[in-house]
């Protein structure tokens, strides 16, 4: 008997059955998305927007005169950064993942929020794609961060298989095109060409924060602000990098499978 054969008898079976039951997700104590208080910012307060390196952070004005904190999570690379320097613990550590959206807008914490939050996502993949998704992945410059927590969706423990999703080598037979890295100028053609090659209806998700602002790398000389104005995208997933189970929950609530983590930047607790 092959030695892994005797392995996998003796140990059994190594997959967990989340997100069906409460079952460890491998993600436990580890450091998640920072959180933020905005009504215990101190006055005239710009420490955490001052040290932000990818300006998710802004202290604006509100329509009442008053400075008000302004929250991307679309552009944060999880540095905290932010919680170091805050002074009064309104943004502060925490062990949440990523979260998928339908909606930019809805990983923006301002002004707007209470109205984004009381929006309802009712856009969802049509009844034939809630079982069975294929999906082609296109590296757009990436750092290969997202695209280890990719590699790991296959994995013995996650074996995203399971819950009717596949990778596929080819465009053509692909429903959902995945898009990571901050899309170099050089990759718009080759994107464009994937998306044009895939059978309708078909969509596109960005994962990680590059591949929806552009992150760390937005405005330089060779990329502008990730998937923006490049395709149209039905999914946003920020992180840096993302990690397995968040990408599996995006994918997901893509599908209608489960329900929105967030809107208008607020955590549904």
């Amino acid at each position: 008997m092959p030695f892994w054969t005797f392995f996998g008898l003796q140990k059994g079976n190594a997959t967990t059955s989340w997100p069906k039951s409460d079952e460890p997700t491998g993600q436990e104590g580890m450091l998640g998305m920072p959180r933020f208080r905005p009504e215990l910012c101190g006055s005239e307060c710009n420490a955490c927007a001052s040290i932000c390196p990818t300006q998710a952070i802004t202290v604006e004005k509100s329509k009442s005169g008053e400075d008000r904190l302004r929250v991307d999570y679309g552009r944060c690379v999880v540095c905290q950064l932010c919680v170091e320097a805050c002074p009064s613990e309104a943004a502060f550590r925490s062990s949440d993942w990523a979260f998928g959206t339908r909606e930019r807008g809805d990983l923006v914490l301002g002004e707007h929020a209470d109205v984004a939050a009381g929006r309802q996502h009712e856009r969802v993949a049509p009844d034939g794609f809630r079982r069975s998704l294929h999906i082609r992945h296109v590296d757009a410059g990436s750092c290969n961060g997202c695209e280890s927590e990719l590699q790991a969706l296959n994995n013995p423990f996650y074996n995203l298989h399971r819950l009717g999703i596949f990778f596929t080598p080819s465009p053509r037979f692909a429903d959902l095109l995945l898009v990571t890295g901050p899309v170099t100028y050089a990759m718009h053609e080759p994107l464009r060409s994937a998306y044009a090659a895939m059978p309708g209806p078909r969509w596109v998700m960005a994962v990680g924060t590059c591949a929806v602002s552009g992150g760390i790398a937005s405005g330089g000389y060779a990329c502008g602000n990730g998937l923006e104005g490049v395709l149209p995208v039905e999914v946003y997933l920020p992180g840096c990098p993302p990690n397995p189970a968040a990408i599996m929950e995006a994918l997901l609530m893509f599908l209608g499978r489960v329900p929105p983590r967030i809107r208008g930047g607020r955590f549904a607790d």
